[in-house]
């Protein structure tokens, strides 16, 4: 069983996010995911759905003041919307594709926060994607920014965000500046690609988990954790030559990767099912 090739739209788009990526918005990131996995999709409605959203919003939220109050009535505005994080449902790809995010006012870190992103743009509030551990955010551009949780509809202190990464990464992690780098549109393309191939994947979806890999890896050739992945999402289809092919690679590309050893036995189990196919 083969991967589907990932369409001419979506490798446009991949061009021009290895680019300056310049005019790229948050928003063309995620239709052009949706378009990707979702047959006869129509982006009209989800951006009249933004438009529609912005100027509901516009009255609300004060085009002048001091940001923070700004930023304050703008998350009033999109809780009473009805936008919520998707607790009990976290894994469900839904929650990855803007347009059932916009339809079912429900979603994950990161695409909860491209609707925040560009309902803010249309208000006049410029944010930015951060690419942080485990929980995608939001921050002002500012030296000193502003900390967007759109997942919880909350703005966060430097202790909120020292604990969020303590969460996820132990509690031996350090908060620092960097970890609140902006991140760029094909970080984030790559990000919701991932999420969406772990929902797959929870899923036993394999084939399209796989349509994921294939297409982080047009964005990220060579990606050693990819190309694991890619190995046993081969294995889960019985493709064994394929994937032997990709976890002997990724043994090469990382041979240090506290998965080696794991990655060295299943590789040894692989060979003689790979040879019994030729």
């Amino acid at each position: 069983m083969e991967p589907s090739p990932p369409s001419e739209p979506f490798r446009e788009l991949a061009a021009r996010l290895a680019g300056d990526a310049a005019g790229v918005t948050l928003a063309d990131v995620a239709l052009g995911l949706a378009r990707e996995f979702q047959p006869d999709f129509d982006p009209g409605p989800s951006l009249a759905e933004l438009e529609r959203l912005a100027r509901e919003a516009r009255p609300r939220v004060p085009a002048e003041g001091p940001l923070g109050a700004r930023v304050a009535a703008l998350l009033a505005f999109l809780h009473e919307a009805g936008f919520h994080g998707n607790e009990q449902a976290y894994d469900d790809p839904r929650n990855s594709f803007l347009n059932e995010v916009l339809a079912r006012r429900t979603g994950i870190p990161i695409s909860l926060a491209i609707v925040y992103a560009e309902i803010a743009a249309r208000t006049g509030i410029p944010l930015q994607g951060v690419s942080f551990p485990g929980h995608f955010l939001l921050r002002t551009p500012e030296a000193e920014p502003l900390v967007i949780d759109a997942f919880h509809g909350a703005l966060l202190d430097e202790r909120a965000c020292a604990a969020l990464l303590r969460r996820t990464l132990g509690p031996d992690a350090v908060f620092g500046p960097e970890r609140l780098a902006p991140a760029s549109p094909r970080e984030v393309l790559v990000r919701m690609l991932g999420n969406l191939k772990q929902g797959y994947a929870g899923r036993g979806e394999w084939l399209r988990a796989l349509d994921c890999v294939e297409r982080i890896l047009l964005l990220e050739p060579g990606a050693p954790g990819e190309l694991r992945d890619r190995g046993l999402l081969y294995e889960q289809l019985e493709c064994f030559g394929a994937a032997l092919g990709d976890l002997e690679r990724f043994l090469a590309l990382a041979p240090e990767s506290p998965e080696a050893g794991a990655i060295r036995a299943r590789v040894e189990a692989l060979r003689p099912r790979a040879a019994a196919i030729h």
